[in-house]
């Protein structure tokens, strides 16, 4: 009886839980861990990076928080180019009623920051202001852990041998959606009750 009561508890633990991971109060943390980068401006690139973000549920379906990036690309006989950027995201999940997959969402990803490219042996560098824009997919394997790809055009307009730089990303990787307090205390209550 007691394996009965506690399989029951964990169940419903576990949809209230699915149902809620993109809820006001939670928490996103994560990061991009690949990105395939194909380069408008020379030089074209294949890169590789590593994006940590982390946001804030201000309301069901929307995330405010920051980011960091850094890049480095380097390839036989080329210069090698480091990348860098901090500064705020916001993310925009479509309603329930758009699920693609019983477990995914879309979403919509805006940042604006602080960035720079910068290439060595006089290949040109550019630093000033950041700004991207695209759509993703999060697909959850469990309640609070989701897989996302991300398509996002990213430009850089500042100063250095070169005034604007820009580029299409495609990007990989993962998020954890940590419950906020509301979220913790309805399912305790769920779980006394």
């Amino acid at each position: 009886m007691k394996n009965i009561l506690t399989a029951i508890i964990l169940s419903v633990t576990t949809i209230f839980a699915a149902n809620a991971q993109i809820q006001k109060g939670n928490v996103l943390v994560g990061g991009n861990l690949t990105n395939i980068n194909l380069g408008f401006d020379d030089p074209k690139i294949f890169s590789v990076d590593i994006s940590p973000k982390a946001a804030w549920f201000i309301q069901d379906n929307v995330a405010l928080g920051g980011y960091v990036n850094f890049g480095l690309e380097t390839a036989k006989n080329s210069n090698t180019t480091t990348s860098y950027g901090v500064g705020a995201l916001g993310r925009y999940y479509a309603g329930k009623d758009v699920e693609v997959f019983r477990h995914g969402r879309l979403f919509a990803e805006a940042t604006a920051g602080i960035g720079g490219v910068n290439v060595s042996k006089g290949g040109g560098n550019t630093n000033g202001l950041n700004l991207s824009v695209g759509p993703g997919f999060a697909y959850f394997i469990t309640p609070n852990i989701g897989l996302e790809t991300l398509l996002k055009y990213n430009g850089l307009v500042g100063f250095g041998s070169s005034t604007t730089q820009s580029n299409l990303n495609l990007s990989f990787g993962f998020q954890i959606y940590l419950p906020g307090k509301r979220t913790a205390n309805k399912v305790k209550s769920d779980i006394n009750n």
